[in-house]
């Protein structure tokens, strides 16, 4: 169908990037988000970089600031 929306859109490879450019392992970004207060451990976060974990807004947020990332960053080559 032309001009539809694609419904589920998988950010994952860019957190992925995001995350190894800010030189951090999934065990290390896990556990600063846990610091929040944020329940996400490192399987988690795995989900969400494989596209198999919907994201939570407040999450969203704290991996913005965690990867010093700009929102346009999440969802380039989409």
């Amino acid at each position: 169908m032309p001009g539809a929306f694609k419904q589920d859109i998988s950010i994952g490879g860019n957190l992925r990037r995001l995350r190894n450019r800010a030189g951090l392992s999934q065990e290390q970004a896990a556990a600063k988000l846990q610091l929040q207060g944020l329940p996400v451990s490192r399987e988690i976060l795995s989900q969400m970089e494989r596209g198999l974990y919907s994201i939570r807004i407040s999450v969203f947020l704290a991996l913005k600031e965690l990867y010093g990332a700009e929102f346009s960053e999440f969802f380039e080559n989409l």
